[in-house]
């Protein structure tokens, strides 16, 4: 069994920005994990928000010893980034070994195609209404905001799709005062959902104000163990594969969320379609998907997945699984 991890880069259509900084391209790494002459290969997107950076999930990577499997990997790195690229090479080389699909070794049902979100930078106003404009056509649009002077960019947002369902990221950017002003006029404005409006480690107050709308809990979990503290807080989880560490919890943390009572939205960072083809198979019916990463990008991956007026479809077995 050989290992390798590469730094890749794929130009973004526009320029996109949220709440914490903008952005041009999207640099993944991409692991592919070779045995018996079968490569399996995955890819992740390092946070920073979480401390990682390209050289130093590089080096988690490169730290591990082969022949590695999936059991062994989940006690070997911690979620995030590095084990979710090495988990998805792994359950790609094993189904390409086995000659059957991803899912059919997680014992899951054949997948469909599922409604995505579509996301609108955050930007002025006016940039906002014609970005809302161009993509009113779409049946989900997702409103990345997260200042204190939001409420211009919502209303425009709206004037421009003013028949779109509407779900809206604040990535931490407001306060509970922020949050409490707002959500009446989210509910006004038709929207459906808001995620993460408070900063992770400050999020007690949603136990205590109202939540007029449902209110998804993204940096505030990452795997099952964060379950237990979102209770009472939070209506839904936002399950990122980059976040978990990969395929392999990220199922298992759909079943513990729903059992526990809460709904599921499945989620990305900017990357491609090799890092969103595992994701879809947990989107498999969640309340919201979120996988939009490859209409983001100028330049994909070959075989890259179908869009279509279904939504985003499972991938051929030509890019993974």
């Amino acid at each position: 069994m050989k290992l390798s991890v590469t730094p890749e880069t794929f130009r973004l259509a526009e320029v996109f920005t949220i709440s914490r900084g903008s952005r041009t391209e999207a640099e993944v790494l991409t692991v592919r994990i070779s045995d018996g002459g079968v490569q399996g290969w995955g890819e992740c997107v390092p946070y920073a928000r979480y401390g990682e950076t390209l050289e130093s999930v590089t080096q988690q990577i490169e730290a591990l010893t082969v022949p590695l499997d999936r059991a062994a990997l989940q006690g070997l790195l911690p979620a995030g980034a590095a084990r979710n690229a090495v988990d998805c090479a792994l359950w790609d080389l094993e189904a390409k070994k086995a000659g059957k699909r991803v899912w059919e070794l997680a014992g899951l049902t054949a997948p469909g195609p599922e409604i995505t979100a579509f996301t609108l930078s955050l930007a002025d106003a006016d940039v906002m209404r014609a970005a809302a404009a161009k993509n009113a056509h779409r049946p989900l649009l997702k409103i990345k905001l997260g200042t204190p002077d939001d409420m211009p960019r919502l209303e425009a947002v709206r004037q421009g799709a003013p028949r779109a369902r509407i779900i809206v990221d604040a990535n931490e950017g407001w306060s509970a005062e922020v949050y409490t002003d707002l959500a009446p006029h989210l509910v006004r404005l038709g929207v459906e959902l808001v995620e993460q409006p408070l900063p992770a480690g400050q999020d007690d107050m949603l136990a205590e104000i109202a939540r007029p709308l449902p209110v998804c809990a993204d940096e505030s979990c990452h795997d099952r163990a964060s379950l237990p503290s979102l209770k009472g807080k939070y209506d839904l989880v936002n399950i990122k594969l980059d976040k978990t560490g990969g395929l392999t919890e990220a199922l298992a943390l759909r079943d513990a969320a729903l059992a526990g009572g809460f709904e599921v939205m499945v989620g990305c960072m900017v990357g491609s379609s090799l890092a969103m083809a595992p994701a879809t198979l947990v989107a498999q019916g969640a309340t919201v998907t979120d996988l939009d990463g490859p209409l983001l990008l100028a330049e994909d991956r070959p075989e890259p997945l179908r869009f279509d007026e279904d939504g985003v479809h499972p991938p051929a077995a030509a890019l993974w699984g």
